[in-house]
C-alpha cells in the first residue's frame, strides 16, 4: 500500500492529450474513410471483368488518380495509428516496443510510397 494520492502516482507518465490526438484522428480518418470505400468500391465493381487497359485508363483519369492515392492513403494512415495502440497497449518490453513501432511506421510509409508510384505509373 502507498500514501500516494492518484494523481501523484500518475505524475510523470506523459501527457494525457497524446491519446485524445490518435483518438480522434483514427475517427476522422474512419470518417473519411467512409466516401472513400464507396467511391472506391463502386467503381471497382463497376469494372468487373474489365481488363487491364480499362483499369489503367480509369486510373488515368485525375479524378480517379487522386481519389485513389487519397483512399490509400488514408487506409495507410488509419491502420497505422490503430496498429500503433494495439502495440502500446500489448507490447509491454520498451526496447520491442520502439522497434514494433518502427517497423510499423516503415511498413506503412513503404506501402504508401509504393502505392503511391504504381498510382503515378498508371495515371502518367
Amino acid at each position: 500500500m502507498t500514501l500516494r494520492s492518484p494523481v501523484g502516482a500518475a505524475r510523470g507518465l506523459g501527457s494525457a492529450r497524446a491519446g485524445t490526438q490518435h483518438w480522434w484522428l483514427q475517427r476522422v480518418t474512419a470518417v473519411a474513410l467512409i466516401p472513400l470505400s464507396v467511391w472506391l468500391g463502386g467503381a471497382l465493381v463497376a469494372m468487373t471483368g474489365a481488363d487491364h487497359a480499362h483499369f489503367s485508363a480509369w486510373v488515368a483519369r485525375p479524378l480517379n488518380a487522386v481519389g485513389l492515392t487519397l483512399a490509400i492513403g488514408t487506409a495507410l494512415y488509419h491502420f497505422k495509428i490503430g496498429a500503433d495502440v494495439v502495440i502500446d497497449d500489448y507490447v509491454h518490453s520498451e526496447g520491442l516496443k520502439i522497434a514494433s513501432r518502427m517497423a510499423n511506421l516503415f511498413g506503412a510509409a513503404v506501402i504508401a510510397a509504393v502505392s503511391a508510384f504504381a498510382v503515378l505509373k498508371l495515371a502518367l
